[in-house]
């Protein structure tokens, strides 16, 4: 018992320091979890002993990664992200696995073992890159909703391979055929229990935050082990069990739950995986590593950016949602490890897999955090990607405007409000498609855009503009602004969350910066000495705001123009 404590001791406190240099240095967790798995293994310090106890917590911890993973799949979603998602995530995946296989059998593996590395190399990460997509928040541009779109296509691809893998290793096409029907009973079985109970059974566990946590796990767990007692993998069942669960309206709240555990159980994962990178590491198998990482890091992109291009998308959308999928996943290793499980795959190529996902983790990440300046100095070679129609179909082109607004949610929502009272023309900039869309259809004279593409703001002519606003807060983007801005007279308001940006914009030439803390801070202390801390006065400005909050809820649905205008 000791030991098992002091291992645990040991791997939890080296994954945290590791991850708090991969934190400064820009990397997501997952290597370092990896390498430290790679550290306490055989290879290295070989301080992992209780091999099964840590294999055991690695399944729980996978599970419920799945799970979460599952809940996130909902199938009306497929409705929302569109065609483009649909075809792009199977061409990519079939095109990529394809490639995959010939380089392979090119650099002398044989049929199984090039297949397995095929479909590893033709996953990419949805943990890596909804993760560095939300760090940037970009989660709601058009080539962050895509390729949130295609990671969903892929899980749903790898969800059905996870199922098929382990039966197709029957052999006999009469068990092959059983197993399948079995499969699909199996899971046909849990939808419809999920459908018909389980609303019930969590309207009232929701009364109770802890017995809804408690019945997440017990519900995840127990189809887990259903599917593994009858033979199939216990990472698929909490993968069905979470997508089960997915309409449900608690599925937020059960993915927030249940995230604190999985978290310390995925850590588990990913250091016994890293732990399976066995010695020696020859210089053929890092060639091998390095030629499959080259594919992953620069054809995979070139892949998605040919499907977007017969889409008709621009170069720079084509370019980033490319760049966002350029790592294996979570998925490929999991596939690898059941290969590995099944007796189809070898240790090596097991290590192989190791440094693959080490490789293109580590540089992807570097290459979405880092995406725009790549663009920027790519951009005058990918003329090829750049399609002809106009995104969305919805660019407005606008007449004279005196103001332009560079962001409209939160802040923006009020400044419109402001335009239209002092009857003034205005123009709306938004990276957000939905919310273009939606202000398109409401009449508001609006154009999608990227603030930080310097071709586009040139576009806009801002020059004949009297005043600029912009309520993003990041100071690059605001600068790019600033400095496309030629006429000094031209009053120039950005946003700023931190003091040390707000000083740098005051010396570059802002007139103003919006710091919405501040003025929180400033407007309820005046209000404060205003009404000598009146209770009534308190209560008074606290049903105004809720009216303004319920106008603000009302305007992101759809209603007549009049609305906006306030007629």
């Amino acid at each position: 018992m000791v030991s098992i404590i002091l291992e645990l001791s040991l791997i939890i406190g080296i994954a945290a320091v590791l991850a708090l240099i991969g934190k400064l240095i820009k990397q997501p967790p997952i290597i370092a979890y990896l390498i430290t798995g790679i550290l306490v293994g055989p290879l290295v310090f070989n301080l992992l002993q209780s091999t099964e106890l840590i294999q055991v917590f690695a399944h729980i911890g996978v599970a419920l990664l799945l799970f979460i993973v599952g809940l996130s799949l909902d199938f009306r979603v497929l409705k929302e992200v569109g065609g483009v998602s649909l075809v792009v995530g199977i061409g990519q995946v079939v095109i990529t696995a394809l490639i995959g296989f010939w380089i392979a059998i090119g650099l002398g593996f044989s049929y199984v073992p090039a297949i397995y590395i095929a479909v590893a190399l033709a996953f990419s990460s949805t943990v890596v890159a909804v993760k560095l997509l939300s760090d940037k928040k970009e989660l709601e541009t058009l080539h962050g909703k895509i390729a949130v779109g295609i990671l969903i296509v892929q899980d749903f691809i790898a969800a059905f391979l996870l199922v098929l893998i382990p039966v197709l290793g029957a052999g006999d096409f009469s068990i092959i055929f059983w197993q399948l029907g079995k499969a699909a009973l199996l899971i046909s079985g849990v939808f419809v229990f999920a459908y018909i109970v389980l609303p019930g059974v969590l309207s009232i566990a929701a009364r109770n935050q802890e017995v809804l946590f408690l019945f997440s796990i017990g519900w995840a767990l127990l189809v887990a082990a259903l599917f593994d007692y009858l033979s199939f993998s216990l990472e698929i069942g909490a993968l069905f069990a979470g997508m089960a669960l997915a309409s449900s309206r608690y599925s937020l709240e059960i993915s927030s739950k249940v995230k604190g555990i999985r978290d310390f159980f995925v850590v588990l994962f990913f250091v016994f995986f890293g732990s399976l990178l066995i010695g020696p590491i020859s210089s053929e198998m890092i060639v091998q590593a390095l030629v499959f990482s080259g594919f992953v890091l620069i054809g995979n992109p070139l892949i998605v950016m040919v499907f977007m291009r017969m889409f008709g998308y621009k170069k720079r959308t084509n370019f980033l949602t490319g760049l966002s999928l350029a790592q294996i996943s979570e998925f490929s290793l999991i596939l690898i490890l059941l290969g590995f499980t099944l007796g189809f795959v070898s240790q090596e190529l097991l290590s192989l897999a190791i440094l693959i996902a080490l490789i293109t983790i580590a540089l992807s990440s570097y290459g979405i955090y880092y995406s725009q300046p790549i663009f920027k100095w790519l951009s005058p070679v990918l003329g090829i990607f750049d399609g002809k129609k106009p995104e969305l179909g919805i660019i407005k082109k606008s007449g004279k405007y005196n103001i332009v607004l560079f962001g409209y949610n939160r802040v923006g929502f009020n400044l419109l409000k402001a335009f239209i009272k002092a009857k003034k023309k205005y123009l709306i900039v938004d990276y957000n498609p939905k919310t273009i869309i939606d202000l398109s259809k409401k009449g508001v004279n609006c154009v999608y855009g990227d603030a930080n593409d310097s071709d586009f703001l040139r576009g806009l002519r801002l020059g004949r503009a009297k005043v600029v606003i912009s309520t993003i807060p990041e100071l690059d983007i605001n600068l790019t602004i600033l400095r496309n801005i030629s006429d000094k007279k031209i009053i120039f308001i950005p946003t700023s969350h931190h003091i040390a940006d707000t000083k740098r914009l005051y010396e570059e030439g802002a007139d103003y910066v919006i710091m919405p803390h501040f003025l929180g801070a400033h407007f309820m202390a005046h209000m404060l000495l205003r009404d000598k801390f009146s209770k009534k006065s308190l209560e008074k400005e606290g049903k105004k705001q809720l009216k303004e909050l319920d106008e603000r809820l009302f305007e992101g649905h759809d209603h007549p123009k009049k609305d906006f205008h306030g007629k």
